[in-house]
């Protein structure tokens, strides 16, 4: 019994690495994707802090508009930048079926600080 809860454990921790190793992938994917289509913006932005700051005032100030008087454009926006993070649901899927071995990682390292 213990052979087979120390096989699945050991298949628990791969498939989390997997899922964490995918995860972060698809996700740098979409953050390199996000990055050249605002690049030309961001180099223009990038001299002044003061106009970046603004901007983000100006975007936050026309989330609350888009909120108050068109809630369907706002919520489609939302679900649209919920979408482009899934791969964070992956990441920590991955993070959980892992959990035993940082379990393990962790107390070995106790061990080892206190002798």
């Amino acid at each position: 019994m213990a052979i087979k809860q120390t096989i699945f454990r050991r298949v628990e921790s791969i498939l989390g690495a997997l899922l964490v190793a995918l995860g972060i992938i698809f996700l740098l994917n979409n953050v390199d994707a996000l990055l050249t289509s605002v690049s030309p913006a961001a180099s223009a932005a990038q001299d002044d802090t003061t106009s970046a700051l603004l901007g983000f005032g100006l975007a936050g100030l026309h989330a609350v508009q888009s909120y108050t008087f068109d809630r369907a454009h706002f919520f489609s926006a939302l679900h649209g930048i919920l979408v482009s993070f899934w791969p964070l649901a992956l990441v920590l899927i991955g993070m959980v079926l892992m959990r035993d071995f940082f379990a393990q990682c962790f107390a070995a390292h106790k061990t080892r600080a206190g002798s």
